[in-house]
């Protein structure tokens, strides 16, 4: 194993770093510790070890599309910039044949899943959202529909007057893969009042997945970073996702979340620095032990950053994605989608192996 590289590593440094060697466990302090190092360097490099004894040099990638069916939302979470109100100029709520002409527009050979999620219409019935996948199914049956956040879920369990495991259930029959990671945002119930999180607290979102899990289910969790939280809320926050990992082990990965200002016109003091960035990816890489991946998502981070990232502890790089919307509403300045040629040749451009993959990492095929 290669050795540290800085010559200022302290002695705490040194004490995470066997932990880290040893496969030992990292604890609240040891988290909390490498948020407040300076030493990116020796934080990255361990990172970097920890995913090549997982991965090797492949970095994973699909090719997907993201779809929207309404962007109408009873919640109003105050780093949203992508919801609205019924009637309001750009409101919108698709049916399911609406859906499919948008998709016959712009869909292309080779793609595997569709990332759905949406605002919380109340305006509409639970069938809806069943019939909305129902609808894509019949039309794309070959097209793994990876739909909903666990928020998402537990609006519908609200809705419908069903248990979590009944929605869950008629869904799948709808054609429900896999849930999305969103709704986490930070898992803090006093981070989520301070911030308006006006939808399913921590435990029923750690509860949403844990019943998907339990049917079968392997499913994506989120960490948005960078608003009011602390970075012991953070490491709290990787340590519960960590917990029920444990428990179910029906996590794919985990997906550190750079939040975007409200302003695209915002200047960089308004943006997490590409120094934090870094730094959570590595740290969600170490503390995470029991994932097999981190993503580095470059519709938050940027592609060159996403480059980067793959030294400091990230083996995904996410997908095409097509047209992505919700984190470019609340001022991404990021594309909006990459070709598999882009993700080939960035992911190529590290060092590493491209390997193109379905929603449950199995491998498509690699980039030798």
């Amino acid at each position: 194993m290669s050795m540290i590289v800085t010559s200022n590593t302290s002695k705490r440094m040194q004490e995470i770093a066997e932990k880290v060697r040893h496969g030992e466990r990292l604890n609240l302090e040891d988290g909390v510790f490498l948020y407040e190092t300076d030493d990116l360097l020796t934080l990255g490099q361990l990172a970097n070890e920890v995913n090549l004894r997982k991965n090797g040099k492949k970095v994973y990638f699909i090719e997907n599309m993201s779809l929207y069916f309404t962007n109408v939302c009873e919640a109003r979470c105050a780093f949203c910039n992508f919801r609205k109100d019924l009637g309001d100029e750009g409101a919108y709520t698709l049916t399911g044949q609406e859906m499919i002409e948008y998709v016959e527009q712009h869909i292309h050979p080779g793609v595997r899943e569709f990332h759905i999620v949406g605002g919380h219409n109340h305006h509409m019935p639970f069938q809806y959202y069943v019939d909305s996948l129902q609808a894509l199914t019949d039309r794309f049956p070959d097209v793994t529909l990876k739909a909903y956040t666990a928020a998402e879920i537990d609006f519908y369990t609200r809705i419908s007057g069903l248990s979590i495991e009944e929605v869950l259930k008629e869904l799948q029959k709808a054609g429900l893969k896999s849930l999305t990671g969103g709704g986490a945002e930070i898992l803090s119930d006093e981070y989520r009042k301070k911030m308006k999180v006006d939808k399913a607290n921590v435990d029923r979102y750690l509860e949403v997945h844990r019943t998907a899990h339990n049917l079968g289910m392997k499913t994506h969790t989120t960490m948005l970073y960078g608003a009011i939280e602390t970075h012991e809320d953070r490491i709290r926050h990787m340590m519960q996702i960590r917990e029920l990992q444990d428990e179910t082990n029906g996590f794919l990965v985990f997906i550190p979340l750079s939040m975007q200002p409200r302003n695209k016109n915002a200047g960089i003091m308004r943006r997490n620095s590409a120094y934090e960035d870094l730094k959570t990816i590595a740290i969600s890489r170490l503390m995470l032990d029991n994932f097999d991946h981190i993503k580095a998502y470059f519709i938050n981070i940027g592609p060159q950053l996403t480059q980067v990232s793959l030294s400091f502890g990230a083996s995904d790089v996410h997908g095409t994605i097509l047209k992505e919307r919700i984190s470019h509403a609340a001022g991404a300045l990021t594309p909006e989608g990459l070709t598999r040629n882009e993700l080939v040749w960035l992911i190529k451009g590290a060092g590493r192996i491209p390997v193109e993959r379905d929603t449950f990492y199995n491998e498509i095929k690699v980039y030798e």
